[in-house]
C-alpha cells in the first residue's frame, strides 16, 4: 500500500523553520525517523520510506506554498496514489498552538496551499493535518507572524507536536483515517 505524505512550506533559507514551514519540518522528522533522506526531483524534494509493509512517498513541494497542488497532483499520478491515501500537513493560523487537527476534507479556510491543492485535485475531500500555530500577533502583522520563527518558549511544544505528527502519519496508514482522528483529535499539548 502506498501513501503520499505532503508537508507544505516554502523553499529557501529565509523560510526554514518558520511557522509557515511546519509541514516541511514534520516531513523532515518523519523521514529522519525512518532513516531515509530527501533528494531533489520534479516539483519537490522527495523521500521514500517503508514501514510495516507500507510505502510512504514523502514530498516537500519546491513550487512554493501557493502552487503546492501542482506537485501533489504530479506525485499522486506518478506513484498512482489515491486521494484517500494522501495526507497534507500544514500550518493553521486559526488553531491555537496547543492543537493538532486531522480532518478528511473541508474548506481551504484561506490557506493558499490548500486552495492550490483543491484546484489541482478538483476536490476538497482529501485528508489534512492542521498544525495550530496560534494567532498571537498585532493587527496588520499576520504575514510577519506566519513567516516568523518560533519563540523560544514555543519550541518545546512544537517539537512535541512534530513527534506526534509522525505517530499520526503511521496511524493513518495502519488503522485508517477515522480511527486515527478518534485517537488524536482529542489531544492538546501543555504550553
Amino acid at each position: 500500500m502506498k501513501y503520499l505524505i505532503a508537508g507544505l512550506g516554502n523553499i529557501g533559507e529565509e523560510y526554514r523553520h518558520t511557522r509557515h514551514n511546519i509541514g516541511f519540518d514534520v516531513a523532515d522528522a518523519f523521514v529522519a525517523k525512518h532513516n531515509a533522506s530527501f533528494h531533489n526531483d520534479r516539483l519537490a524534494e522527495v523521500a521514500e520510506c517503508k514501514w510495516k509493509g507500507k510505502t510512504f512517498i514523502v514530498i516537500k513541494p519546491t513550487t512554493y506554498m501557493n502552487l503546492s497542488g501542482r506537485a501533489l497532483k504530479y506525485w499522486m499520478d506518478k506513484e498512482k496514489i489515491s486521494i484517500e491515501n494522501l495526507l497534507v500537513i500544514m500550518d493553521e493560523l486559526a488553531l491555537p498552538l496547543d492543537v493538532l487537527r486531522l480532518r478528511p476534507g473541508g474548506s481551504d479556510a484561506g490557506h493558499n496551499g490548500l486552495k492550490s491543492i483543491q484546484e489541482s485535485l478538483g476536490s476538497s475531500q482529501y485528508p489534512r493535518l492542521r498544525f495550530g500555530i496560534g494567532n498571537d500577533y498585532p493587527k496588520g502583522r499576520q504575514v510577519d507572524f506566519v513567516l516568523g520563527k518560533w519563540k523560544t518558549t514555543e519550541k518545546p511544544v512544537v517539537e512535541q507536536k512534530i513527534n506526534v505528527c509522525c505517530d499520526i502519519i503511521e496511524s493513518f496508514a495502519s488503522i485508517g483515517l477515522a480511527r486515527t482522528m478518534n485517537e488524536f483529535n482529542k489531544m492538546t499539548f501543555p504550553l
